[in-house]
C-alpha cells in the first residue's frame, strides 16, 4: 500500500538523516537524534520503524534500491565500462554505509533470509544489466558472473572499507575493472613505460 505524500515525505526525511547519523554515529546513534535531524517526532519514528533492526533494515533496502536504479542513468551517460566502475564505487559507498549499522544489520537479515536474498538478486540484477551492456559494446568479457562481481566487491569492502583507505578501495576497484574488461580494454587501459 502507497504511503499518503505527507507520510512518505516524513518516511524520506527519516531515512536520510537515519543514513547519515548511523554513517557518522555507528550503531549507538540515537534514534531521537535522527527524529529531531528530520523533523519529526519520535513517535512518528516509532509507528514507521518500531525497533531500530527495521529502521535500519528500511536504511539498507532504500540505499540497494537507489544504487541500483542509478543503472539506467550510469548507461547513458557513457560507455559501459565506465559505468559499471561508477556502479563499483557506489556499490563501496552502500558497503561503508553499512559499517555503522553492521550489528543492528545482521540481526535484520538473520530474521529475514528471504528479505536478504530478494536485496542480492535486485543487485546481482543491476551488475548484469551493466555487465550485459559491456558485452555488448565489446568492453567487458563475456561470461563474467555478476554475483562473482558483486563478492569481489565485498572483500573489497572488507579489506579497504575504512574512509581513511578510500584511495586503496579506488585501486582495488580499477584492478577489477580491468579484470573483467575485454582483452582489448585491459591492454589500452594499462600504463605505458
Amino acid at each position: 500500500m502507497a504511503l499518503r505524500s505527507d507520510a512518505q515525505l516524513n518516511q524520506d526525511r527519516l531515512l536520510a538523516a537515519a543514513t547519515a547519523a548511523f554513517a557518522r554515529d555507528g550503531a549507538d546513534t540515537s534514534l531521537k537524534a535522527i527524529a529531531h535531524a528530520a523533523g519529526v517526532g519520535i513517535g512518528t519514528l516509532y509507528r514507521r520503524f518500531p525497533t531500530r533492526e527495521s529502521l535500519v533494515w528500511a536504511i539498507y533496502v532504500n540505499e540497494v534500491d537507489r544504487v541500483c536504479a542509478s543503472v539506467p542513468r550510469l548507461l547513458q551517460g557513457g560507455p559501459a565500462l565506465e559505468a559499471l566502475g561508477s556502479w563499483m564505487h557506489a556499490f563501496l559507498d552502500l558497503l561503508a554505509t553499512k559499517r555503522g549499522m553492521a550489528d543492528a544489520l545482521k540481526a535484520a537479515l538473520a530474521a529475514d533470509d528471504e528479505a536478504r536474498l530478494a536485496t542480492r538478486a535486485s543487485l546481482t540484477a543491476a551488475l548484469g544489466t551493466l555487465l550485459g551492456a559491456g558485452v555488448e559494446q565489446g568492453t567487458v568479457r563475456a561470461g563474467v558472473e555478476p554475483l562473482d562481481v558483486m563478492m569481489a566487491l565485498g572483500g573489497i569492502a572488507l579489506i579497504a572499507g575504512e574512509p581513511e583507505q578510500q584511495e586503496q578501495a579506488g585501486r582495488l576497484v580499477d584492478l577489477l575493472l580491468r579484470g573483467v574488461a575485454a582483452p582489448s580494454q585491459s591492454r589500452a587501459s594499462r600504463p605505458s613505460g
